[in-house]
């Protein structure tokens, strides 16, 4: 059996909140041990309402925070914080966010945001980088003409198509997708959304999705982990979770959720650009 791109183990996060005069201060549970395991070319969906725990889940397998307790193995590989985390093993985890203007340097023009990843982290040669950012920008639906422009002459949905292309400037081994279409409109938001199957197909892709939004979960997730106050409360495959919820949150939670169909949107799409063809 082939090793998993990521692995969690009874991940934990702890947070000690300040106190007052009147008031001790206390610690809250962020993420309560959570487990699972992720195979290359699939994509796992962190579903719960704002404060579940998913995007503190997401700030620790990026890297970014240090989990109170538990590991993370990444190609087999533990990841040990304390010691420091290598320039490798940061490459091979990215992330998306969901306000890509907010992560754009807007004094940098779009080609030196995309090399800017293999200026820092590898020894590749300026017209290499410049070559492989204009290769990633065609990749994601942009254009020669937009190589020197900067990050607010382009719409949301081009902003978040040019930060999947600067996130897979390094190969990473898999994405964390933090919302990454929750700030865009229905019709971008599909095209977005093809646009990641479109890369994972392409490239075998791994990812961990975080999302709030039932309808979009169900068009890109091959695997369903529902959080509810830093536990998770229900894994299993797409199938499994939407057409037999097992936890009372979780159907509470579809209860819930509009209506909206992302294959709907897709499918008016296809049809009015085969009008205008």
């Amino acid at each position: 059996m082939s090793t998993p791109v990521l692995e969690v183990r009874d991940l934990k996060r702890d947070y000690v909140t300040a106190g007052g005069l009147l008031r001790p201060a206390r610690v809250v549970h962020a993420v309560k041990g959570v487990n699972f395991k992720l195979e290359k070319g699939k994509t796992l969906a962190v579903v719960g309402e704002s404060g579940c725990g998913k995007s503190t889940l997401a700030r620790m397998i990026t890297l970014i925070d240090q989990q109170t307790s538990g590991d993370i193995l990444i190609d087999g590989e533990k990841v040990d914080k304390s010691h420091g985390v290598t320039r490798a093993m940061r490459q091979k985890v990215q992330i998306v966010f969901q306000n890509p203007y907010g992560s754009l340097n807007p004094r940098q023009k779009i080609g030196e945001v995309l090399a800017e990843p293999l200026l820092l982290n590898t020894d590749m040669p300026s017209d290499e980088r410049r070559q492989k950012a204009m290769a990633m920008l065609l990749k994601v639906g942009l254009g020669p003409e937009h190589f020197n422009r900067y990050p607010h002459m382009f719409s949301g949905g081009q902003r978040q198509r040019i930060a999947i292309a600067r996130a897979l400037m390094l190969n990473p081994s898999f994405l964390v997708l933090d919302e990454p279409v929750s700030a865009l409109d229905l019709s971008v938001q599909a095209q977005i959304l093809n646009l990641l199957k479109d890369l994972q197909d392409e490239f075998g892709l791994t990812y961990v999705f975080i999302s709030h939004d039932l309808s979009v979960v169900r068009y890109i997730a091959d695997e369903v982990m529902v959080m509810y106050f830093g536990d998770v409360v229900e894994h299993g495959s797409r199938d499994e979770v939407f057409s037999n919820p097992q936890h009372e949150y979780t159907r509470t939670l579809f209860a819930a959720t509009p209506k909206s169909s992302v294959e709907s949107i897709r499918e008016r799409l296809a049809k009015k650009a085969a009008l205008a063809g």
